[in-house]
């Protein structure tokens, strides 16, 4: 049996009057969602604990069987991981994002672009580069990551009362007041001093706002913890396999749980991505492996960006691209599998960040299949599971239920 779970980030949305009432889940074009559907059970799980914030790193974790109460340090430490960073026990890691900030003449500082227009890594490498050399000191290492998403490693203690936010969460409002937080910290204070005017006279945004686009005028930490200790998938459920994805967020828990990390070329987390590529490495790894999980950024940056034409194409693309050869190409093996289709987490157009809502699930079971189902959609599931349909409280107990056909065999062959 191959366990395959494939994640399209953020895909869940609300009703949208210009779609006639329809979510972009439901409103996009998925022939092969629609194909497997009657076919399967619709699951309804609580990826996001009370208590926690409803960011892609939680919602993974519980993706992945892990209870976020147990494992879970912070946002930042999953990426270090990914990037091969080793934190000291008293090192701190941030996410450290380029962005887009404008300076009002009353002191606001809006959060104009998130992404800094999507930067390319190319280009992102470089500014990085250049706030390292000249802004990096004994208390604080830059490493360059993908496109806007980056490192910094604090070598030192924050106070207790210190919190960050996510940039995303506060698209086109004023975060000077949570900017004034790193002022707190003598080392960010000293970076702060100091990177902005290397980044605005770097040649890169120079370049970029000649070519009309938008400049990576500032940085935002953010995501802070230590290193978490986690045990692997291996260790509690018996499967070996691979983790598939353009973000180091993702490869990073994928090192922690035991994982092999697949760097595919030209995937990027954004529509742009190499899906084919995704698609054959996921292919592979369930040549040799039991399982593969396969995570596509794109619908979850087009949510937060507020565009529901290219959240619309995301689905589409996912369909079309990672389920549909994934799928046809296991059923001309004619191997036996499990197929989850899910979100980690909603991140509706309106609100354009994550909420904690329970997400919408799809199995497929090439033994035991369903029939006469609903297609996969936010409200379908909801009301599948009103009619005694299944819900999990958390993703642990929803990874069992997936993966139960292994622990059988599993016990199967435990000694007495």
């Amino acid at each position: 049996m191959k366990y395959i779970l494939l994640i399209g980030d953020g895909m869940g949305d609300v009703p949208v009057d210009s779609l006639g009432g329809k979510t972009p889940l439901e409103a996009a074009a998925t022939p092969t969602l629609d194909r497997l559907a009657p076919a399967s059970e619709l699951l309804l799980t609580h990826t996001v604990p009370a208590g926690f914030p409803p960011g892609s790193d939680v919602a993974n974790l519980s993706l992945l069987g892990y209870e976020p109460q147990e494992v879970y340090s912070g946002r930042a430490p999953l990426e270090a991981a990914s990037m091969g960073v080793e934190l000291g026990p008293n090192d701190i890691a941030f996410r450290c994002n380029l962005v887009h900030v404008e300076k009002k003449a009353s002191g606001e500082l809006i959060m104009a672009d998130y992404s800094a227009g999507h930067i390319t890594t190319v280009e992102a490498r470089e500014l990085i580069q250049a706030l390292q050399a000249n802004c990096g000191n004994r208390h604080i290492t830059l490493y360059p990551g993908v496109s806007y998403r980056h490192l910094l490693v604090l070598h030192g203690p924050l106070p207790p009362s210190f919190t960050t936010v996510p940039p995303h969460d506060h698209s086109g409002q004023n975060v000077a007041p949570f900017f004034s937080n790193y002022k707190e910290i003598e080392p960010l204070a000293q970076l702060y001093a100091c990177g902005p005017d290397v980044l605005t006279k770097h040649q890169i945004n120079k370049q970029r706002a000649a070519n009309g686009k938008t400049k990576a005028n500032f940085f935002w930490l953010w995501g802070e913890g230590k290193r978490p200790s986690m045990s692997t998938i291996r260790e509690h459920y018996g499967l070996s396999g691979g983790m598939i994805s353009a973000v180091d967020l993702l490869k990073g828990i994928g090192v922690l749980s035991g994982l092999k990390v697949i760097d595919v070329p030209g995937a990027t987390g954004y529509l742009d991505t190499n899906y084919a590529g995704k698609a054959q490495a996921a292919l592979d790894v369930l040549a040799a492996d039991d399982f593969v999980a396969v995570h596509v950024e794109a619908p979850d940056e087009c949510g937060h960006q507020g565009l529901l034409t290219e959240k619309m194409r995301a689905i589409s693309d996912f369909d079309a691209y990672i389920v549909r050869p994934i799928v046809e190409e296991m059923e001309r093996r004619q191997e036996p599998f499990r197929l989850v289709v899910t979100m980690d987490h909603y991140t509706p157009l309106h609100l354009r960040t994550h909420v904690d809502w329970p997400v919408p699930m799809l199995l497929y079971d090439t033994r035991s299949r369903s029939t006469g189902g609903l297609l996969y959609s936010e409200a379908n599931t909801r009301l599948t599971v009103e009619h005694n349909g299944r819900s999990f409280a958390s993703g642990r107990a929803f990874f069992q239920y997936f993966v139960e056909h292994k622990a059988r065999e599993q016990a199967q062959h435990r000694p007495d």
